[in-house]
This record gives C-alpha cells, sequence and structure tokens, in this order.
C-alpha cells in the first residue's frame, strides 16, 4: 500500500468522502421509508389522476414527479423507488410504459442538478466549492430547468407513436398523502438549506430525518430493523468509499497530469462548453462518479466555482449516452429487465443522442449566463 498510496492519503480520501457516503445512506433510508409510508403510492395517485387522456400528458406529469425527486430525494431514490411506482400508474392507465420508464432513468441523471443532495456529484463538488447551498441552487437552477424541458422535448420525439395513442380512463380513488411521512421529507429537504446558513453537513439533517422517519415506522412495525439497514446499502457506501480511494490511486499516477494539460483555462462560454464536453466524454467510459472524483480538483485550479459546475453539467446529463455512465442507470436497467421492450440499447442509445448532447448545450449556456447574472 505504501508504494502506491499511504495510509495518511486514504485517511484523507475517508475524510472527505465519508460525509458523502453518510448522507446517501441517510437519504436511501429516508426514502425506503416515505415508500413505505405511501408518499410515492400518493405522487403517482395524482399523476395518474391528472395526466389528461394521452400518452403525452402522461410523460408531461411523469416527468415532473421524477424531476422532483430526483431533487429532493437523490437520483437513486427515482430509480430504486420511484420507477416501479411509475410502472405500476403507466399500467392501470393501459399506456404504453416505455416512454415512461426511459424518462424515470434519464431524469435520474439529467434532473440531478438542482440541489447539492440531488446526486453522490453534486455532494463531492460541494465539498470543494466555497459557495453556499443556496447559492449553488441558486446558480443551478436555470441549468436544472432547461435540461428537463430538453429531456421532455427528447421523449416526445423518440416516442411520439407511442405517445399519440389514447390511454385508459383516470382513476376516481385518490390515495392521501401521510401527513408525517410527508412532513418529515418536507422538512428535510428544507433544513439542508437551513443547515447550510449554519455550516452544518446536508449528513445531520439527513441522519435527523432518518432517526425520526426511521424510528416512526419502526414503531408503526411498516418496516422491520433489518430493512432499514437493507436500505442504507451498506456494501454499496463501502464500494464508493472504495472507488474514492482507486481513483486518488490513479490521478496520482498520471491520469491527474493528463486532464490538467486537457482541460481549458478560464470561464468562457466556450471554456465551459468544453469541460463540460470532458465530463461527459469520461463518465461514458469510467463511470460518473469516479469521473467527477478526478475531475474535480482540475476544474477548480482551472476555471473554479464555474469550471466545477460545468463538470456538473456533464457528468450528470452526460450519463445518459451508455448504460455504464451512471451507477443509477445501471440499477434502472436491472430494475426493469422485464418489461418488455426495456431496456433496448438501440432506443437507449437513440434517446441518448436525442437529448445528451442538445441538454449539455442548453444547460451549460444557461449556467454560463446565471453566472452572469448572479456571480459567483
Amino acid at each position: 500500500m505504501s508504494s502506491v498510496i499511504s495510509w495518511h492519503d486514504v485517511w484523507q480520501v475517508v475524510q472527505q468522502t465519508g460525509p458523502v457516503v453518510g448522507f446517501l445512506a441517510a437519504i436511501l433510508v429516508i426514502a425506503d421509508c416515505a415508500a413505505a409510508a405511501g408518499v410515492f403510492a400518493a405522487a403517482a395517485s395524482v399523476v395518474a389522476r391528472r395526466a389528461g387522456s394521452t400518452g403525452g400528458g402522461l410523460l408531461g406529469a411523469v416527468t415532473a414527479l421524477a424531476a422532483i425527486t430526483t431533487a429532493t430525494l437523490s437520483l437513486d431514490t427515482t430509480v430504486v423507488l420511484l420507477t416501479p411506482v411509475v410502472l405500476a400508474t403507466v399500467r392501470n392507465r393501459d399506456a404504453e410504459p416505455r416512454p415512461h420508464l426511459y424518462a424515470t432513468a434519464h431524469l435520474a441523471n439529467s434532473a440531478s442538478l438542482l440541489l447539492p443532495v440531488s446526486n453522490l456529484t453534486n455532494l463531492l463538488a460541494l465539498a470543494v466549492l466555497p459557495i453556499s447551498f443556496l447559492r449553488f441552487v441558486g446558480l443551478m437552477a436555470l441549468p436544472w430547468l432547461v435540461a428537463i424541458a430538453v429531456e421532455l422535448a427528447g421523449h416526445r420525439v423518440v416516442f411520439r407513436r407511442d405517445l399519440e395513442a389514447p390511454i385508459g380512463a383516470a382513476p376516481t380513488a385518490r390515495t392521501s398523502f401521510p401527513r408525517f411521512a410527508t412532513a418529515v421529507v418536507a422538512l428535510t429537504v428544507a433544513g439542508f438549506a437551513v443547515a447550510s446558513l449554519a455550516g452544518l453537513e446536508p449528513v445531520w439533517v439527513a441522519t435527523a430525518g432518518t432517526v425520526i422517519l426511521a424510528g416512526q415506522r419502526l414503531v408503526a412495525r411498516d418496516v422491520t430493523v433489518r430493512r432499514v439497514i437493507t436500505a442504507a446499502a451498506p456494501l454499496f457506501c463501502l464500494f464508493v468509499m472504495g472507488l474514492a480511494v482507486a481513483v486518488r490511486i490513479i490521478s496520482d499516477h498520471g491520469l491527474g497530469d493528463l486532464l490538467r494539460h486537457a482541460m481549458p483555462d478560464g470561464t468562457s462560454l466556450p471554456v465551459l462548453l468544453g469541460v463540460a464536453g470532458i465530463a461527459a466524454v469520461l463518465s461514458n467510459v469510467v463511470n460518473n462518479l469516479p469521473a467527477t472524483l478526478v475531475l474535480l480538483p482540475v476544474a477548480m485550479a482551472s476555471g473554479g466555482v464555474a469550471a466545477v459546475l460545468a463538470v456538473l453539467i456533464g457528468v450528470n446529463i452526460g450519463p445518459n449516452l451508455t448504460y455504464q455512465g451512471s451507477l443509477a442507470t445501471l440499477l434502472w436497467r436491472r430494475g426493469v429487465a422485464e418489461v418488455p421492450g426495456v431496456p433496448d440499447l438501440g432506443v437507449f442509445t437513440r434517446l441518448g443522442l436525442a437529448t445528451v448532447p442538445a441538454g449539455i448545450l442548453a444547460a451549460t449556456c444557461a449556467l454560463w449566463l446565471s453566472i452572469r447574472v448572479i456571480g459567483v
């Protein structure tokens, strides 16, 4: 170990990524407990009743739900917990499931631009950025909206035949939102912003939300201790930690120097587009999480806040081009493997080509505009 990386460096990596991994475990438990309480089922009920009479209307409602879920409860929640709910909803409306399931996969990535807590990539970036939680949200709000708009337009084009067909009648029964679980989720999300003003990391807010909601669900016997531990995905968290150490080794032994020579300097629009493009390509080659880990220090040195945010656009939207670009996409692929026509490599690639280049271009232009208006 000492000839490749010192134990001191390993400890530094653990200190850097520990709060991020802890947040991941906590938010996964919150999401699972919210699902057990019926939060997602209630949201899907609203979508099913307000989707209109065509697949296009249903796609718009699913897009909004997936974007909000991703932004507030992370992309893993969307692919693992929301996708099955969406599948049940579209089947209840006798709609073709393909457009809506591909939407959950794409929006799990591209709709994770808004909050630092929406994606592990964002949390890793926030750790090196000299800006607050709220400033991050302010700078990324317009890119987030633009990225979602591009996704919706792209899905409408690729799946236009599926979406033109009429769908079944909307259900008349209403599913009420569970008050306690919904309140805890809402207060936890709001707490991220409040805690940032006090200098507290998101992991502490997520942990508090986990203790409250999981405790209530355990008392109600909706979940078990074993389920809570499983929801925290301890093996996956260890994998993320090990991946961070591996990336540090690779970066220290040549890759970091190579990227420093390839990364353009400055904050002009062409430079930001170049940075986002490099991040997108690298995320599809080695996956977006290691790409983020190796690009963050390079981007911070070359272009500061603007370049780091451009990296996030690349590593969050870019993975929609290939299955291996994001761990969330791989989880989605496994979850929908038994649905006819999903996943299909040809469809996934065609949809990626229709949305990823346009999404990165539009979101990066929106970021450049936000920086000019708001400042960093």
